[in-house]
């Protein structure tokens, strides 16, 4: 049962970084590109959850952390930047 469980969520977790990719590449604004890195980071988060309650350990949680606030802070960067190219003083 565990091994049809981990098949199904590594099958779900790969079409949904591979449309994040995708925005990625193809994404026609900055924002979409921002979106998609977001998404991607979030999968990676999500990912190593998972693996953490497959596995039942910790080891993983430093590094969601860091993952989470570098995804943070990039969103915050690309608002800032955004915002003083839509409004310049």
């Amino acid at each position: 049962m565990t091994t049809v469980l981990v098949a199904v969520i590594l099958v779900v977790f790969a079409v949904a970084a591979v449309l994040a990719l995708i925005r990625l590449v193809i994404g026609p604004s900055i924002l979409d590109r921002a979106v998609a890195a977001d998404v991607l980071l979030t999968e990676v988060v999500c990912i190593l959850g998972a693996d953490m309650v497959i596995n039942h350990h910790t080891r993983s949680l430093p590094a969601m952390l860091v993952i989470a606030a570098i995804g943070v802070f990039g969103s915050i960067a690309v608002a800032r930047f955004v915002a003083r190219k839509e409004n310049p003083r």
